[in-house]
Protein backbone atom coordinates (compact mmCIF):
# COMPACT_ATOMS: atom_id res chain seq x y z
CA UNK A 1 0.00 0.00 0.00
CA UNK A 2 1.42 3.38 -1.04
CA UNK A 3 0.90 6.66 0.79
CA UNK A 4 1.07 10.28 -0.33
CA UNK A 5 0.11 12.61 2.49
CA UNK A 6 2.24 15.55 3.55
CA UNK A 7 2.45 17.71 6.65
CA UNK A 8 4.35 20.96 6.25
CA UNK A 9 6.82 21.83 8.98
CA UNK A 10 5.75 19.12 11.42
CA UNK A 11 7.24 18.85 14.86
CA UNK A 12 8.68 15.42 14.05
CA UNK A 13 10.02 13.82 10.87
CA UNK A 14 10.66 10.08 10.75
CA UNK A 15 12.96 8.88 7.96
CA UNK A 16 12.31 5.26 7.05
CA UNK A 17 9.25 3.12 7.77
CA UNK A 18 10.83 0.17 9.56
CA UNK A 19 9.90 -1.15 12.97
CA UNK A 20 11.94 1.50 14.80
CA UNK A 21 10.17 4.45 13.19
CA UNK A 22 6.81 2.70 13.48
CA UNK A 23 7.11 2.13 17.23
CA UNK A 24 8.56 5.55 17.94
CA UNK A 25 5.95 7.40 15.88
CA UNK A 26 3.04 5.49 17.41
CA UNK A 27 4.34 5.93 20.96
CA UNK A 28 4.95 9.66 20.54
CA UNK A 29 1.48 10.23 19.08
CA UNK A 30 -0.09 8.32 21.98
CA UNK A 31 1.93 10.32 24.51
CA UNK A 32 1.01 13.62 22.91
CA UNK A 33 -1.96 13.48 20.48
CA UNK A 34 -1.18 17.06 19.38
CA UNK A 35 2.16 16.10 17.83
CA UNK A 36 2.41 16.58 14.06
CA UNK A 37 4.48 13.87 12.39
CA UNK A 38 5.70 13.22 8.84
CA UNK A 39 7.13 9.89 7.65
CA UNK A 40 9.24 9.54 4.49
CA UNK A 41 9.87 6.14 2.90
CA UNK A 42 12.01 5.31 -0.14
CA UNK A 43 10.10 2.19 -1.25
CA UNK A 44 6.59 1.88 -2.68
CA UNK A 45 5.51 -0.18 0.34
CA UNK A 46 6.19 0.34 4.02
CA UNK A 47 8.77 -1.63 6.04
CA UNK A 48 10.25 -3.53 3.09
CA UNK A 49 13.90 -3.48 4.16
CA UNK A 50 15.28 -5.32 7.20
CA UNK A 51 11.92 -5.26 9.00
CA UNK A 52 10.15 -7.22 6.27
CA UNK A 53 9.31 -10.80 7.23
CA UNK A 54 11.35 -12.32 4.41
CA UNK A 55 14.46 -10.31 5.31
CA UNK A 56 15.07 -11.48 8.88
CA UNK A 57 14.69 -14.54 11.07
CA UNK A 58 11.52 -13.31 12.75
CA UNK A 59 12.80 -14.53 16.09
CA UNK A 60 11.28 -12.67 18.99
CA UNK A 61 14.81 -12.30 20.37
CA UNK A 62 14.40 -12.87 24.10
CA UNK A 63 17.76 -14.51 24.75
CA UNK A 64 16.09 -17.90 25.12
CA UNK A 65 17.75 -19.86 22.34
CA UNK A 66 20.52 -17.66 20.90
CA UNK A 67 23.82 -19.15 22.07
CA UNK A 68 25.76 -16.14 20.78
CA UNK A 69 24.50 -14.07 23.73
CA UNK A 70 26.26 -16.51 26.09
CA UNK A 71 29.27 -17.59 24.02
CA UNK A 72 31.68 -18.74 26.75
CA UNK A 73 31.93 -20.67 29.98
CA UNK A 74 33.66 -19.01 32.91
CA UNK A 75 36.75 -20.49 34.56
CA UNK A 76 34.53 -22.17 37.15
CA UNK A 77 32.41 -23.84 34.43
CA UNK A 78 29.40 -21.55 34.79
CA UNK A 79 27.85 -19.43 32.01
CA UNK A 80 27.25 -15.71 32.48
CA UNK A 81 23.58 -15.09 31.62
CA UNK A 82 23.35 -11.34 32.32
CA UNK A 83 23.01 -10.49 28.61
CA UNK A 84 20.09 -12.86 28.00
CA UNK A 85 18.26 -11.52 31.06
CA UNK A 86 18.69 -7.97 29.72
CA UNK A 87 17.43 -8.91 26.25
CA UNK A 88 14.47 -10.84 27.65
CA UNK A 89 13.31 -7.79 29.62
CA UNK A 90 13.69 -5.56 26.57
CA UNK A 91 11.63 -7.91 24.39
CA UNK A 92 8.98 -7.91 27.11
CA UNK A 93 8.65 -4.16 26.49
CA UNK A 94 7.87 -4.97 22.84
CA UNK A 95 5.27 -7.57 23.77
CA UNK A 96 3.57 -5.17 26.16
CA UNK A 97 3.39 -2.28 23.70
CA UNK A 98 2.16 -4.48 20.87
CA UNK A 99 -0.44 -5.99 23.21
CA UNK A 100 -1.57 -2.45 24.06
CA UNK A 101 -1.71 -1.64 20.34
CA UNK A 102 -4.07 -4.59 19.80
CA UNK A 103 -6.33 -3.98 22.80
CA UNK A 104 -6.54 -0.22 22.08
CA UNK A 105 -7.46 -0.73 18.41
CA UNK A 106 -4.21 0.53 16.88
CA UNK A 107 -3.42 -2.91 15.38
CA UNK A 108 -5.89 -5.67 14.58
CA UNK A 109 -5.40 -9.41 14.07
CA UNK A 110 -2.23 -10.05 16.09
CA UNK A 111 -1.73 -13.45 14.42
CA UNK A 112 -0.77 -11.52 11.31
CA UNK A 113 2.39 -10.35 13.06
CA UNK A 114 3.09 -12.61 16.06
CA UNK A 115 2.57 -16.32 16.75
CA UNK A 116 3.69 -18.69 19.50
CA UNK A 117 6.60 -20.86 18.36
CA UNK A 118 8.82 -22.71 20.89
CA UNK A 119 12.47 -21.61 21.09
CA UNK A 120 15.11 -24.37 21.24
CA UNK A 121 18.88 -24.38 21.56
CA UNK A 122 20.51 -27.42 19.92
CA UNK A 123 24.11 -28.62 20.27
CA UNK A 124 26.16 -31.71 19.44
CA UNK A 125 29.45 -33.04 20.74
CA UNK A 126 30.22 -33.59 24.43
CA UNK A 127 31.90 -30.22 25.02
CA UNK A 128 28.89 -28.32 23.69
CA UNK A 129 26.47 -30.62 25.54
CA UNK A 130 28.27 -29.70 28.77
CA UNK A 131 28.20 -26.02 27.81
CA UNK A 132 24.45 -26.09 27.15
CA UNK A 133 23.79 -27.76 30.49
CA UNK A 134 25.75 -25.03 32.28
CA UNK A 135 23.82 -22.39 30.32
CA UNK A 136 20.55 -24.03 31.27
CA UNK A 137 21.52 -24.08 34.95
CA UNK A 138 22.31 -20.37 34.87
CA UNK A 139 19.18 -19.36 32.97
CA UNK A 140 16.60 -21.58 34.66
CA UNK A 141 17.61 -20.15 38.04
CA UNK A 142 16.09 -16.80 36.98
CA UNK A 143 12.32 -16.26 37.05
CA UNK A 144 12.29 -15.25 33.37
CA UNK A 145 13.36 -18.76 32.37
CA UNK A 146 11.88 -21.00 35.04
CA UNK A 147 9.87 -22.94 32.43
CA UNK A 148 13.01 -23.85 30.44
CA UNK A 149 13.67 -27.57 30.00
CA UNK A 150 16.95 -29.35 29.18
CA UNK A 151 17.41 -32.87 27.87
CA UNK A 152 19.80 -35.24 26.14
CA UNK A 153 17.01 -37.83 25.72
CA UNK A 154 16.48 -38.38 22.01
CA UNK A 155 12.87 -39.44 22.43
CA UNK A 156 12.07 -36.17 24.16
CA UNK A 157 14.01 -34.19 21.55
CA UNK A 158 12.08 -36.01 18.81
CA UNK A 159 8.86 -34.88 20.47
CA UNK A 160 10.06 -31.29 20.43
CA UNK A 161 11.68 -31.22 16.98
CA UNK A 162 11.60 -34.55 15.09
CA UNK A 163 13.78 -33.32 12.19
CA UNK A 164 16.73 -33.02 14.58
CA UNK A 165 16.83 -36.73 15.37
CA UNK A 166 15.78 -38.26 12.05
CA UNK A 167 18.67 -40.38 10.65
CA UNK A 168 21.10 -38.89 13.17
CA UNK A 169 24.25 -40.77 14.19
CA UNK A 170 25.28 -41.71 17.75
CA UNK A 171 27.00 -38.39 18.65
CA UNK A 172 25.83 -36.84 21.95
CA UNK A 173 23.23 -34.08 21.50
CA UNK A 174 21.33 -31.81 23.86
CA UNK A 175 18.45 -29.34 23.60
CA UNK A 176 16.91 -26.64 25.78
CA UNK A 177 13.26 -25.77 25.20
CA UNK A 178 10.87 -22.97 26.09
CA UNK A 179 7.30 -23.09 24.87
CA UNK A 180 6.77 -19.33 25.26
CA UNK A 181 8.92 -18.27 22.29
CA UNK A 182 7.47 -16.33 19.38
CA UNK A 183 7.77 -15.84 15.64
CA UNK A 184 7.34 -12.19 14.67
CA UNK A 185 6.69 -10.54 11.32
CA UNK A 186 8.23 -7.17 12.13
CA UNK A 187 7.17 -5.75 8.78
CA UNK A 188 3.53 -6.56 9.48
CA UNK A 189 3.44 -4.86 12.90
CA UNK A 190 5.27 -1.86 11.41
CA UNK A 191 2.69 -1.48 8.65
CA UNK A 192 -0.18 -1.76 11.13
CA UNK A 193 1.21 0.92 13.44
CA UNK A 194 2.09 3.28 10.60
CA UNK A 195 -1.32 2.85 8.99
CA UNK A 196 -2.88 3.83 12.32
CA UNK A 197 -0.53 6.81 12.47
CA UNK A 198 -1.53 7.87 8.95
CA UNK A 199 -5.16 8.13 10.07
CA UNK A 200 -4.38 10.45 12.98
CA UNK A 201 -4.82 14.22 12.77
CA UNK A 202 -1.63 16.03 11.84
CA UNK A 203 0.22 12.97 10.54
CA UNK A 204 1.38 12.18 7.01
CA UNK A 205 3.21 9.35 5.26
CA UNK A 206 4.85 9.66 1.85
CA UNK A 207 6.21 6.57 0.13
CA UNK A 208 8.53 6.69 -2.90
CA UNK A 209 10.27 9.68 -1.34
CA UNK A 210 14.04 9.70 -0.99
CA UNK A 211 15.57 11.95 1.65
CA UNK A 212 18.55 13.62 -0.02
CA UNK A 213 20.09 15.44 2.90
CA UNK A 214 19.78 17.19 6.25
CA UNK A 215 20.70 20.78 7.12
CA UNK A 216 20.90 22.17 10.64
CA UNK A 217 18.83 25.31 11.12
CA UNK A 218 20.28 28.27 12.98
CA UNK A 219 17.06 28.64 14.96
CA UNK A 220 17.10 24.96 15.93
CA UNK A 221 15.74 21.86 14.30
CA UNK A 222 16.44 20.54 10.81
CA UNK A 223 15.63 21.14 7.18
CA UNK A 224 15.05 17.89 5.32
CA UNK A 225 15.46 17.81 1.53
CA UNK A 226 13.29 15.17 -0.16
CA UNK A 227 12.77 13.99 -3.74
CA UNK A 228 9.45 12.55 -4.93
CA UNK A 229 10.63 9.59 -7.02
CA UNK A 230 7.42 9.56 -9.05
CA UNK A 231 7.46 13.21 -10.16
CA UNK A 232 11.11 14.08 -9.62
CA UNK A 233 10.09 17.12 -7.58
CA UNK A 234 12.44 18.13 -4.76
CA UNK A 235 10.96 19.81 -1.71
CA UNK A 236 12.15 20.83 1.72
CA UNK A 237 10.45 20.35 5.06
CA UNK A 238 11.43 21.46 8.53
CA UNK A 239 11.05 19.82 11.93
CA UNK A 240 12.37 20.42 15.41
CA UNK A 241 13.13 16.69 15.81
CA UNK A 242 14.25 14.13 13.22
CA UNK A 243 14.60 10.38 13.70
CA UNK A 244 16.75 8.65 11.10
CA UNK A 245 15.51 5.06 11.05
CA UNK A 246 16.58 4.45 7.48
CA UNK A 247 18.51 1.22 8.09
CA UNK A 248 21.59 1.13 5.91
CA UNK A 249 20.73 4.58 4.57
CA UNK A 250 21.24 6.21 7.95
CA UNK A 251 25.01 6.62 7.66
CA UNK A 252 24.89 8.70 4.47
CA UNK A 253 22.22 10.97 5.95
CA UNK A 254 24.23 11.55 9.11
CA UNK A 255 27.24 12.38 7.00
CA UNK A 256 25.20 14.78 4.86
CA UNK A 257 24.05 16.63 7.97
CA UNK A 258 27.55 16.94 9.39
CA UNK A 259 26.49 15.24 12.62
CA UNK A 260 29.50 15.57 14.90
CA UNK A 261 28.46 12.53 16.93
CA UNK A 262 28.76 10.38 13.79
CA UNK A 263 32.27 11.54 12.93
CA UNK A 264 34.64 8.61 12.45
CA UNK A 265 31.81 6.11 12.12
CA UNK A 266 31.63 3.72 9.20
CA UNK A 267 29.31 1.01 8.01
CA UNK A 268 30.01 -2.52 6.80
CA UNK A 269 27.22 -4.18 4.78
CA UNK A 270 26.61 -7.93 4.91
CA UNK A 271 23.96 -9.51 2.72
CA UNK A 272 22.02 -12.58 3.73
CA UNK A 273 20.40 -15.63 2.18
CA UNK A 274 17.97 -18.27 3.45
CA UNK A 275 17.23 -21.80 2.47
CA UNK A 276 13.43 -21.95 2.37
CA UNK A 277 11.20 -25.04 2.43
CA UNK A 278 7.50 -24.95 1.50
CA UNK A 279 6.92 -28.72 1.24
CA UNK A 280 4.02 -29.23 3.69
CA UNK A 281 5.19 -32.76 4.51
CA UNK A 282 8.36 -31.25 5.97
CA UNK A 283 7.04 -27.89 7.17
CA UNK A 284 4.26 -29.41 9.27
CA UNK A 285 6.67 -31.71 11.11
CA UNK A 286 8.70 -28.85 12.57
CA UNK A 287 7.21 -26.40 15.07
CA UNK A 288 10.15 -24.51 16.56
CA UNK A 289 12.93 -22.00 16.17
CA UNK A 290 16.08 -24.06 16.70
CA UNK A 291 19.32 -22.13 17.15
CA UNK A 292 22.56 -24.08 16.93
CA UNK A 293 26.17 -23.67 17.93
CA UNK A 294 28.61 -21.40 16.09
CA UNK A 295 30.33 -22.92 13.09
CA UNK A 296 34.12 -22.75 12.78
CA UNK A 297 35.40 -19.41 11.36
CA UNK A 298 31.87 -17.95 11.15
CA UNK A 299 31.09 -14.60 12.84
CA UNK A 300 28.47 -14.38 15.57
CA UNK A 301 25.72 -13.24 13.24
CA UNK A 302 26.07 -16.44 11.20
CA UNK A 303 25.05 -18.90 13.92
CA UNK A 304 22.70 -21.24 11.99
CA UNK A 305 19.08 -21.80 12.92
CA UNK A 306 16.13 -23.80 11.61
CA UNK A 307 13.00 -21.68 11.95
CA UNK A 308 9.27 -22.04 11.73
CA UNK A 309 7.96 -18.86 10.09
CA UNK A 310 4.37 -17.66 9.67
CA UNK A 311 4.25 -15.08 6.88
CA UNK A 312 1.14 -13.74 5.19
CA UNK A 313 -0.98 -16.57 6.52
CA UNK A 314 1.35 -19.36 5.40
CA UNK A 315 3.83 -21.49 7.34
CA UNK A 316 7.40 -21.94 6.02
CA UNK A 317 10.74 -23.30 7.19
CA UNK A 318 13.84 -21.10 6.98
CA UNK A 319 17.42 -22.24 7.48
CA UNK A 320 20.47 -20.03 7.63
CA UNK A 321 21.56 -17.35 7.46
CA UNK A 322 24.20 -17.66 4.78
CA UNK A 323 26.22 -14.48 4.37
CA UNK A 324 26.72 -12.75 1.03
CA UNK A 325 29.22 -10.10 0.01
CA UNK A 326 27.73 -6.78 -1.05
CA UNK A 327 28.59 -3.08 -1.13
CA UNK A 328 24.94 -1.99 -1.08
CA UNK A 329 23.44 -0.55 2.10
CA UNK A 330 19.80 -1.17 1.13
CA UNK A 331 18.12 -4.23 -0.38
CA UNK A 332 15.64 -2.08 -2.34
CA UNK A 333 16.91 1.16 -3.80
CA UNK A 334 20.50 0.69 -2.69
CA UNK A 335 23.55 1.22 -4.88
CA UNK A 336 26.78 -0.75 -5.21
CA UNK A 337 28.47 2.60 -4.58
CA UNK A 338 26.96 2.85 -1.08
CA UNK A 339 30.01 1.46 0.69
CA UNK A 340 32.73 3.33 -1.25
CA UNK A 341 30.86 6.65 -1.07
CA UNK A 342 30.51 6.29 2.70
CA UNK A 343 34.28 6.41 3.11
CA UNK A 344 35.35 9.87 4.32
CA UNK A 345 38.52 11.34 5.72
CA UNK A 346 37.11 11.15 9.26
CA UNK A 347 36.41 7.39 9.09
CA UNK A 348 39.10 6.20 6.68
CA UNK A 349 41.64 5.31 9.36
CA UNK A 350 39.00 3.47 11.41
CA UNK A 351 37.87 1.42 8.41
CA UNK A 352 41.43 0.55 7.38
CA UNK A 353 42.48 -0.43 10.89
CA UNK A 354 39.44 -2.55 11.63
CA UNK A 355 39.48 -4.03 8.13
CA UNK A 356 43.08 -5.15 8.61
CA UNK A 357 42.17 -6.99 11.80
CA UNK A 358 39.10 -8.65 10.30
CA UNK A 359 40.54 -10.37 7.25
CA UNK A 360 38.98 -13.60 8.50
CA UNK A 361 35.54 -12.11 8.00
CA UNK A 362 36.41 -11.06 4.45
CA UNK A 363 37.60 -14.60 3.68
CA UNK A 364 34.42 -15.97 5.24
CA UNK A 365 32.20 -13.75 3.07
CA UNK A 366 34.08 -14.79 -0.06
CA UNK A 367 33.76 -18.45 0.92
CA UNK A 368 30.04 -18.03 1.61
CA UNK A 369 29.48 -16.43 -1.79
CA UNK A 370 31.25 -19.32 -3.54
CA UNK A 371 29.20 -22.04 -1.82
CA UNK A 372 27.23 -24.46 -3.94
CA UNK A 373 23.76 -25.71 -3.05
CA UNK A 374 25.39 -28.98 -1.94
CA UNK A 375 27.64 -27.03 0.45
CA UNK A 376 24.61 -25.36 2.00
CA UNK A 377 22.82 -28.68 2.28
CA UNK A 378 25.80 -30.07 4.20
CA UNK A 379 25.35 -27.31 6.79
CA UNK A 380 21.61 -27.98 7.00
CA UNK A 381 22.31 -31.69 7.57
CA UNK A 382 23.94 -30.77 10.89
CA UNK A 383 20.39 -29.92 11.99
CA UNK A 384 18.32 -32.15 9.76
CA UNK A 385 20.29 -35.25 8.71
CA UNK A 386 17.39 -36.58 6.63
CA UNK A 387 17.09 -33.45 4.45
CA UNK A 388 16.28 -33.72 0.73
CA UNK A 389 17.78 -30.97 -1.42
CA UNK A 390 14.76 -30.86 -3.72
CA UNK A 391 12.60 -29.54 -0.85
CA UNK A 392 14.64 -26.36 -0.44
CA UNK A 393 15.36 -23.23 -2.45
CA UNK A 394 17.75 -20.32 -1.90
CA UNK A 395 16.25 -16.88 -1.30
CA UNK A 396 17.94 -13.51 -0.75
CA UNK A 397 17.29 -11.82 2.57
CA UNK A 398 17.96 -8.35 3.89
CA UNK A 399 21.19 -6.40 4.17
CA UNK A 400 22.66 -5.71 7.58
CA UNK A 401 24.92 -2.67 7.91
CA UNK A 402 27.09 -3.02 10.97
CA UNK A 403 28.06 0.27 12.56
CA UNK A 404 31.83 0.56 12.97
CA UNK A 405 33.28 2.90 15.59
CA UNK A 406 36.84 3.75 16.48
CA UNK A 407 36.44 1.71 19.67
CA UNK A 408 35.42 -1.45 17.82
CA UNK A 409 38.90 -2.81 17.09
CA UNK A 410 38.82 -5.62 19.62
CA UNK A 411 35.14 -6.43 19.07
CA UNK A 412 35.67 -6.84 15.37
CA UNK A 413 33.32 -5.74 12.62
CA UNK A 414 30.45 -8.02 13.49
CA UNK A 415 29.14 -7.98 17.03
CA UNK A 416 25.84 -7.58 18.80
CA UNK A 417 24.25 -4.29 19.76
CA UNK A 418 22.24 -1.43 18.32
CA UNK A 419 23.67 2.07 18.25
CA UNK A 420 21.48 5.12 18.78
CA UNK A 421 23.29 8.34 17.92
CA UNK A 422 21.78 11.50 19.40
CA UNK A 423 23.07 15.06 19.04
CA UNK A 424 23.85 17.13 22.12
CA UNK A 425 20.84 19.35 21.54
CA UNK A 426 18.63 16.23 21.22
CA UNK A 427 17.20 17.44 17.92
CA UNK A 428 18.12 14.33 15.96
CA UNK A 429 18.54 10.62 16.73
CA UNK A 430 19.63 7.93 14.32
CA UNK A 431 19.61 4.16 14.39
CA UNK A 432 22.72 2.19 13.56
CA UNK A 433 23.72 -1.34 14.44
CA UNK A 434 22.49 -4.88 14.47
CA UNK A 435 20.88 -7.75 16.36
CA UNK A 436 18.68 -7.98 18.38
CA UNK A 437 17.43 -4.71 16.83
CA UNK A 438 13.83 -5.28 15.75
CA UNK A 439 12.93 -7.41 18.77
CA UNK A 440 13.95 -4.71 21.22
CA UNK A 441 12.78 -1.80 19.07
CA UNK A 442 10.18 -0.69 21.61
CA UNK A 443 12.85 -0.44 24.29
CA UNK A 444 15.01 1.57 21.87
CA UNK A 445 12.08 3.90 21.11
CA UNK A 446 11.46 4.28 24.84
CA UNK A 447 15.08 5.31 25.38
CA UNK A 448 14.87 7.86 22.53
CA UNK A 449 11.78 9.35 24.18
CA UNK A 450 13.46 9.46 27.59
CA UNK A 451 16.45 11.28 26.13
CA UNK A 452 14.85 13.58 23.56
CA UNK A 453 11.37 14.16 25.02
CA UNK A 454 11.96 14.03 28.79
CA UNK A 455 9.07 16.38 29.56
CA UNK A 456 6.60 13.85 28.12
CA UNK A 457 7.45 11.34 30.82
CA UNK A 458 8.01 13.93 33.52
CA UNK A 459 4.36 14.93 33.66
CA UNK A 460 1.73 13.01 35.58
CA UNK A 461 -0.37 12.64 32.42
CA UNK A 462 2.56 11.43 30.31
CA UNK A 463 3.61 8.88 32.89
CA UNK A 464 0.04 7.55 33.10
CA UNK A 465 -0.10 7.15 29.33
CA UNK A 466 3.22 5.31 29.26
CA UNK A 467 2.03 3.09 32.11
CA UNK A 468 -0.83 2.03 29.85
CA UNK A 469 1.43 1.30 26.89
CA UNK A 470 4.30 -0.42 28.74
CA UNK A 471 3.31 -1.24 32.33
CA UNK A 472 6.89 -2.08 33.32
CA UNK A 473 8.67 0.78 31.54
CA UNK A 474 10.08 2.11 34.84
CA UNK A 475 10.18 -1.19 36.76
CA UNK A 476 13.16 -3.55 37.00
CA UNK A 477 11.48 -6.84 36.11
CA UNK A 478 14.80 -8.65 36.44
CA UNK A 479 14.84 -8.18 40.22
CA UNK A 480 13.77 -11.29 42.18
CA UNK A 481 11.43 -9.10 44.27
CA UNK A 482 9.44 -8.35 41.08
CA UNK A 483 9.04 -11.97 39.94
CA UNK A 484 5.31 -12.04 40.74
CA UNK A 485 4.81 -8.65 39.07
CA UNK A 486 6.56 -9.97 35.97
CA UNK A 487 4.31 -13.03 35.82
CA UNK A 488 1.20 -10.84 36.00
CA UNK A 489 2.32 -8.27 33.42
CA UNK A 490 3.65 -10.94 31.04
CA UNK A 491 0.44 -12.97 31.27
CA UNK A 492 -1.62 -9.91 30.34
CA UNK A 493 0.59 -9.25 27.31
CA UNK A 494 0.23 -12.90 26.25
CA UNK A 495 -3.54 -12.61 26.50
CA UNK A 496 -3.67 -9.33 24.61
CA UNK A 497 -1.59 -10.77 21.76
CA UNK A 498 -3.69 -13.96 21.71
CA UNK A 499 -0.56 -16.08 22.06
CA UNK A 500 -2.52 -18.89 23.65
CA UNK A 501 -3.72 -19.81 20.16
CA UNK A 502 -2.32 -19.71 16.65
CA UNK A 503 -3.70 -18.58 13.32
CA UNK A 504 -2.20 -21.63 11.60
CA UNK A 505 -2.35 -24.91 13.57
CA UNK A 506 1.06 -26.09 14.68
CA UNK A 507 0.74 -29.86 15.19
CA UNK A 508 2.64 -31.34 18.06
CA UNK A 509 2.28 -28.63 20.72
CA UNK A 510 0.31 -31.01 22.96
CA UNK A 511 2.93 -33.69 22.37
CA UNK A 512 5.66 -31.23 23.35
CA UNK A 513 3.92 -30.38 26.61
CA UNK A 514 3.52 -34.09 27.34
CA UNK A 515 7.19 -34.75 26.62
CA UNK A 516 8.46 -32.29 29.23
CA UNK A 517 6.26 -33.54 32.08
Amino acid sequence: MSYSTHVSNPEIILIGSGVMSANLGAMLKRLNPDFTIQVYELSQELAMESSDGWNNAGTGHAGICELSYTPHREADGTVNVRKVIEIYEQFEHSRQFWSYAVTSGMAQNPHEFINPVPHLSFVYGQDMVDFLHARYQGMSAHHFFKEMRYTTNRDVIAGWAPLLTEKRGPEPIAVTHMDSGTDVNFGAISRKLLHWLSEQKGCGIATRHRVLGLTKLAAGGWEVRVRNLESGQVRTNQARFVFVGAGGGSLHLLQSGGIAEAAGMGGFPIGGQWLVCDNPDVVNRHQAKVYGQPLPTAPTMAVPHLDTRVLNGKKHLFFGPFAAWTTKFLHNGGSYLDLPTSVRMDNLSTLLRIGATNLGLVRYLIQQGMQSMDDRMDVLRLFYPGVRAEDWKLKDAGIRVQAIKESDGKAGIVHYGTEIITTKDRSISALMGASPGASVSVNIALNVIKKCFPKLLGSKEGKARMDQMIPCWDIDLTAPANAARFQDISARATEGLKLGSVAIPLPGRDAVREAVR
